[in-house]
């Protein structure tokens, strides 16, 4: 099957091989400076230093438009453990907005805790972020760079977990990291029906 990304959007932009159909599966690891998409084969990011309902907006749009033809979306959960920092009500403020778009566009989506997250890349659910990014590079052989590298990763492992789980792996992993899928909150159907 002959894939292309558009440098735009990073979305594939030639139609599949005849008689089969694969699934899109888009991750997510949404934050208010620094979101980072991942799609099979390709991250991208999205930043901003607006603030307030503007930056809720321009980061809903930028979401929506790598998701819009997903046929699962698996986000990064909210750690718990930082919700009294600054932002707090804005960033799952923007969590509700990517999941009502996915509602309303009839995208099923899935949320890994930050810790399956950890454990589905290295198999250590404290792992941090540097590991993370390692763990993608070897995996997967997808490297990535620049100032949203560790954003990227934990989006490309949001993904793979959700291709794991469609059983798709992009990888054959030891069930030392397979059991993090079960920490994670799965949609019950797909777009056309049930799984």
């Amino acid at each position: 099957m002959s894939l292309t990304v558009t440098p735009a959007t990073g979305m594939p932009s030639t139609l599949p091989v005849a008689g089969t159909t694969p699934r899109l599966v888009i991750g997510l690891d949404l934050s208010l400076t620094s979101t980072g998409i991942a799609g099979d084969g390709w991250t991208a990011n999205v930043r901003t230093k607006t603030r307030g309902d503007v930056r809720l907006r321009i980061l809903q749009i930028a979401v929506a438009d790598y998701i819009k033809l997903a046929d699962l979306v698996v986000m990064e959960g909210p750690s718990y453990g930082h919700a009294a920092l600054a932002g707090h009500e804005d960033l799952a403020g923007l969590r509700v907005l990517v999941r009502q778009y996915c509602y309303r566009h009839h995208i099923p989506y899935a949320v890994i805790p930050p810790s399956s997250l950890k454990v589905y890349a290295t198999g250590n659910g404290r792992a941090s972020k540097g590991e993370i990014r390692d763990a993608i590079a070897t995996q997967y052989g997808h490297h990535t760079e620049g100032t949203a590298r560790y954003d990227e990763a934990d989006a490309y492992t949001a993904m793979a977990a959700g291709y794991d789980w469609l059983g798709q792996p992009l990888a054959a992993l030891p069930e030392s990291h397979r059991r993090a899928l079960k920490g994670c909150a799965w949609p019950a159907l797909l777009s056309g029906g049930a799984l």
